[in-house]
């Protein structure tokens, strides 16, 4: 192959061989990309960078984890009733299931087992739930290809498929029943809005746990002006997301270590004054004597232990609650991934973090609380910890301890949003506007939307619930459930990712499932006491993001059924029996083969189109992230002669769709590239074993393009257009009548918004061809590139059939309608310019 081939990064190109022709293929994605891959993107694994890793997690992951503290025996004590047991031994039995709770969950199931789950760096449900669907089959997303398997990053590294027969029957089961693969995917849907709940509990939680050490040395305060004060706190820490947290993320880190030595430091001095005896419970066996005593109540108190888990919830799920705060914290660490792409934190570092600091900072904290309590028992409950502080480092305590459970409340706010990104990208949540807050850290992210609903929902919580143990009975809830989940999907990961034995998928099940359902039982039992409200946000959520995917899905299909046969696209000849008008369209689809039925119902009633058509489908796939040089599959549709093209522009779920000023060149490159690689393979692939030329099948076939670093591949030569070829000046000396339109359109562009920073090239068609068709072409690219841009977009509208059932009706008529009409439109999410847009609309009857 020459040179243009040979730089070919990845091609997907299902080729139809004939025993006179030679097989010939273009390389795979997975071995070029593997080859282009340069040392700089070799993950780092030395000892310096793990610790700087480890250090900036601190700031970001743990933020929640660490604030656990402030609340979680004041729960416990409340919500078991264990007032009346308050002695030695019940103390040591409280602080004994909180070590062996955050040894057990935490450190043993999260940073030593879950976090091996990761997918290629990210965590989470929805982490979990991609690498499910990419190695089971189990998905319910539409217009998956074949194509996107050939992504570097879709299978894990060393993957291959190993069946037993207990496995081959699971799988089938799965695969083929899709009840149960709806189940899957409203279990994951529901992981997340527990997670996005914990979103709306989190900062009251925080905030208003870290104020109330007030009350303890200024008794005039009252519990209304605390709530006043976290109100005030919590609308200043939303009215600041805007810009971002780069500018301040410097300071968490050393905000949450400066904490957790303090939380370290105290345990130990109050260990050592009021009673080293702790150090017993340690023992399982205070955790037996515990329940003897106790029984039903020290059952019921488990809700309160639940707490000490909050922060492990962020970790992994996106910062859920401060009670569940251990399990979270790890599960964010991979959904969130630091503020997005600090480098992407790696399990070493987790685990790093975790077990040399935050680990035993905690423990250390809990049980010097424990030794204060058993030699206390007549202190304020709901104050226990800053009671336990010395006087004389009581002020800089509270300061740092509200600094700490801002930054906590920070990481799930950004937690939350990145959470709504991925439901976003993989259809399972109404569009809303995304907005980068730092050029130079990728991931860095706001919504607008969101962020407004969080704050008028965490108000709500702080002046309806007011007391921490309400709303420590809310956070409890929603970290029982995301742990199942989470067991759940853990358990069909270590089956058909990892491929271990279905018994070995049964003991995790059991030996952690177990374990969890019996604190969401004692979490359970408190509903009505504040339980009920993580319910009822999660349901909720959870019916929105399921009407959002029904209908998309249900559009989609749609769309396959109605699509326009290429047969008939043939039939009508190079001129498809239109005018074919100068410019490029660019007709919009969710659709990565075949025509869409918005194209059929233009030409129906304007017969008439532009002279060069690109079918463009923009489709998230199942992986947090799309290498670049992977994005954009380029192919034609039809003969040659018909200047038909598609481009299949893939993103993963971690991705944002940026706006691209230089979208209209590149896609000229793209194709251009495409149409010299295409001539050049031809070349090689259409001489039979004897010599004679043989017609090659191009019907179909895609090319995995990259933008044109070598500007000579394209054939094409781009100069920038001098100052004498202004935008108003060429629009002034369009004197021609054929100009006229052109120069119309182009003070149009002059006046929109945001037109100055779109790049003004020119393209001329460089002389070195030998192939006239291949110059022919790009020639005709080029003079439709000048002529001008069009976007066409479907304007749909779906209606549920008039024999649907009434739970149908309500569902795609006024719910999915309702959602539609009010999230943000495809043409402003893709960016489209406003002046360039025409919109087809369609009534979709599914």
């Amino acid at each position: 192959m020459s040179a243009i081939g040979d730089s070919i990064p990845a091609i997907f190109l299902p080729l139809r061989s004939s025993s006179n022709k030679i097989k010939c293929r273009w390389p795979t994605a997975k071995a070029v990309s593997r080859r282009q891959m340069s040392p700089v993107q070799v993950p780092q694994t030395g000892t310096r960078h793990v610790l700087l890793l480890a250090y900036q997690s601190c700031g970001v992951v743990y933020g929640d984890l660490s604030t656990s503290p402030l609340y979680v025996y004041k729960s416990t004590f409340i919500i078991g009733s264990l007032r009346r047991f308050q002695d030695e031994e019940i103390v040591f039995g409280v602080f004994s299931l909180v070590f062996w709770t955050l040894t057990l969950i935490p450190l043993l199931k999260y940073v030593f087992i879950v976090l091996a789950a990761d997918d290629n760096g990210e965590g989470g449900t929805f982490a979990l739930y991609s690498l499910l669907v990419r190695h089971a089959k189990f998905s319910l997303m539409p217009n998956q290809e074949a194509a996107d398997e050939e992504l570097t990053s879709y299978y894990r590294p060393g993957y291959a498929p190993q069946e037993t027969p207990i496995l081959t029957a699971l799988r089938r089961f799965l695969e083929n029943h899709r009840k149960s693969r709806t189940f899957l995917l409203v279990t994951v849907l529901f992981g997340a809005s527990l997670v996005i709940g914990d979103g709306v509990l989190t900062p009251p939680m925080s905030v208003l746990s870290s104020f109330s050490g007030l009350q303890v040395h200024s008794t005039a305060l009252t519990s209304g002006e605390v709530e006043i004060l976290s109100c005030t706190v919590l609308v200043c820490l939303f009215m600041v997301q805007h810009w971002g947290t780069h500018r301040v993320a410097f300071l968490f880190a050393p905000v949450v270590i400066v904490w957790l030595l303090l939380l370290g430091a105290l345990g130990v001095y109050n260990i050592v004054v009021w009673n080293p005896r702790v150090l017993r419970a340690l023992s399982p066996y205070y955790l037996v004597r515990f329940f003897q005593h106790t029984g039903k109540d020290g059952w019921i108190s488990l809700g309160g232990i639940l707490l000490s888990m909050t922060g492990k919830q962020t970790l992994f799920c996106s910062l859920h609650c401060d009670s569940s705060t251990t399990y979270f914290i790890i599960i964010y660490i991979w959904t969130e991934a630091m503020y997005a792409d600090l480098g992407h934190f790696t399990a070493a570092s987790i685990r790093v973090a975790f077990v040399g600091l935050i680990y035993p900072c905690l423990v250390l904290q809990y049980m010097g609380q424990a030794a204060f309590l058993s030699k206390s028992p007549h202190c304020d409950i709901h104050f226990v910890f800053f009671e336990s502080i010395p006087t004389g480092i009581f002020w800089p305590v509270l300061v740092i301890a509200t600094l700490a459970a801002i930054v906590g409340s920070q990481a799930v706010i950004s937690a939350t949003f990145s959470i709504v990104r991925q439901c976003t990208a993989l259809g399972c949540f109404p569009r809303v506007k995304i907005v980068h807050t730092s050029r130079r850290i990728h991931g860095q992210i706001y919504s607008p939307e969101i962020n407004w609903i969080l704050m008028l929902l965490c108000i709500a919580v702080t002046m309806g619930l007011r007391d921490t143990t309400l709303i420590g009975n809310a956070y409890g809830m929603a970290c029982a459930g995301v742990m199942l989940v989470t067991t759940l999907l853990m358990a069909l990961v270590i089956v058909f990712v990892w491929q271990y034995s279905c018994l070995v998928a049964a003991l995790f099940l059991v030996a952690f499932g177990v374990v969890e359902a019996v604190y969401l039982s004692a979490a359970l039992m408190k509903v009505p006491q504040g339980g009920w409200l993580p319910l009822v946000l999660s349901l909720v959520f959870v019916a929105v993001m399921y009407v959002w995917h029904y209908g998309t899905r249900r559009k989609h299909q749609f769309d396959v059924q109605n699509k326009v046969s290429l047969r008939w696209i043939h039939a009508l000849g190079p001129s498809l029996g239109i005018v074919r008008v100068p410019g490029i369209g660019i007709i919009y689809s969710e659709l990565a083969t075949g025509v869409p039925a918005i194209f059929s119902h233009f030409v129906t009633n304007l017969p008439a189109f532009h002279q060069v058509l690109v079918f463009i489908c923009v489709k998230a796939v199942p992986v947090p992230h799309v290498r670049d040089e992977e994005r954009h599959l380029v192919g034609r549709i039809g003969p040659r002669e018909f200047r038909m093209y598609r481009c299949v522009v893939r993103h993963g779920y971690k991705d944002v769709l940026a706006e691209d000023t230089d979208f209209e060149n590149d896609l000229v490159l793209r194709i251009a590239e495409f149409v010299q690689m295409e001539a050049d393979f031809d070349q090689r692939c259409s001489i039979s074993d004897d010599g004679v030329v043989a017609s090659v099948e191009v019907e179909g076939r895609m090319a995995v393009v990259p933008r044109p670093s070598d500007l000579a591949r394209t054939g094409l030569l781009m100069r920038e257009p001098g100052e004498e070829e202004s935008v108003v000046a060429r629009a002034a000396a369009a004197a021609k009548p054929e100009s006229l339109i052109h120069s119309m359109h182009t003070m149009h562009e002059a006046e929109s918004p945001g037109f100055a920073s779109r790049r003004r090239v020119r393209f001329e068609v460089a002389n070195q061809h030998t192939d006239p068709r291949v110059k022919e072409e790009l020639s005709a690219l080029v003079e439709a590139k000048h002529a001008g841009v069009a976007y066409i977009m479907g304007h749909s509208y779906i209606k549920a059939r008039k024999s649907s059932s009434v739970f149908k009706k309500f569902a795609v008529n006024v719910a999915y309608a309702f959602l539609r009409k009010n999230c943000r439109g495809p043409g402003l999410v893709l960016n489209i310019p406003h002046i360039s847009l025409i919109e087809v609309g369609m009534i979709y009857y599914v």
